[in-house]
């Protein structure tokens, strides 16, 4: 529990110091605002990328409609500031309430299917969510809804970011952590050791769509415009694949991977078409010789810091001699 508590103030540090940095490289304009846009998705994404994670690495239930909790957290939040001139903060925790709540009845029915079944039929629901906000014309219909305000800032995203990252990473390594591991290397064995394995799986499911809506605030907060289609099924797969490429289980390989697949897209701009070819190569190679992902289900090592915490003992018990 000690080294726990301590590899997380560890990660805090980390993300204070890259909080810092960024910070400076854009208030200086050395990352212009094109780059700063590009840091602000990727942060989105990695929201998305690791809730997701929990659900399909940890837990081990494949699910494809996770697009579907975003919009409804992007839609909910937007509405939120338009229509009731709410603060941000509070649009932002309606809108991962209203997508936990959804997730909530999605998967009390669907949850007890396993695999491909499941896949399929939370593909059916993510497509049904998406078709819901087409035809609802208080939300924009087809057309997409403007107007929402520019609420969200680096500040934002960076700090919901790291806090996501500490949510799941400490919810990986807690009792219901190993339980919902139990249920993705064997669900029949885990019951039988006693695990109520629906309750976990909802669980994990209900943390990521709440997760999921966050992330949709904060990019409909960012865009001012969104629309059904930014939500669809190709999102879905989008960020599948950052779990799968990053290794599944694996939040640093969530993280790796999301960076390079936000940022690889955007310096292929100059090949025009053949960047459309070179993306899924690209991913076809990585698959091909690492099938297990980028980190597989391992972690960032913190050995370093155990051998600068050993040394300061050391020297402390010297010094007390």
């Amino acid at each position: 529990m000690k080294k726990e508590f301590r590899n997380t103030i560890i990660l805090l540090v980390i993300g204070v110091v890259l909080f810092f940095i960024l910070s400076f490289l854009m208030d200086t304009e050395i990352l212009n605002r094109y780059y700063a846009r590009i840091v602000i998705l990727i942060c989105i994404n990695v929201i998305l990328a690791v809730s997701l994670n929990l659900i399909i690495g940890i837990t081990g239930q494949l699910t494809l409609g996770h697009a579907g909790f975003m919009s409804i957290g992007a839609y909910a939040a937007a509405m939120a500031t338009i229509q009731l001139n709410v603060p941000f903060p509070i649009a932002l925790l309606l809108g991962g309430l209203a997508a936990g709540l959804i997730g909530y009845l999605i998967g009390l029915p669907t949850l007890s299917l396993k695999g491909d079944y499941l896949a399929i039929t939370t593909l059916g629901f993510g497509e049904i969510i998406r078709v819901v906000i087409t035809n609802i014309d208080q939300l924009g219909g087809g057309r997409g809804l403007s107007g929402i305000p520019p609420k969200t800032t680096f500040a934002w995203v960076f700090t919901i970011m790291v806090v996501t990252i500490l949510i799941i990473y400490n919810i990986a390594r807690s009792s219901q952590g190993r339980a919902m591991m139990s249920v993705r290397e064997d669900e029949i064995a885990a019951e039988a050791m006693g695990i109520n394995t629906t309750k976990y799986k909802i669980m994990a499911f209900v943390i990521g769509s709440f997760l999921a809506g966050i992330a949709g605030g904060l990019f409909s907060h960012y865009l001012m415009y969104i629309k059904p289609e930014q939500f669809g099924f190709l999102k879905s797969v989008d960020l599948v694949t950052y779990v799968v490429m990053g290794g599944m289980g694996s939040l640093t390989g969530s993280v790796f991977s999301t960076g390079i697949l936000t940022v690889l897209p955007e310096f292929l701009r100059f090949m025009n078409d053949y960047r459309m070819i070179i993306y899924p190569l690209a991913l076809i190679v990585i698959m091909r010789f690492r099938p297990q992902g980028l980190m597989g289900t391992k972690e960032l090592s913190m050995k370093i810091f155990d051998k600068f915490s050993k040394g300061s003992d050391k020297d402390a018990a010297f010094k007390g001699k």
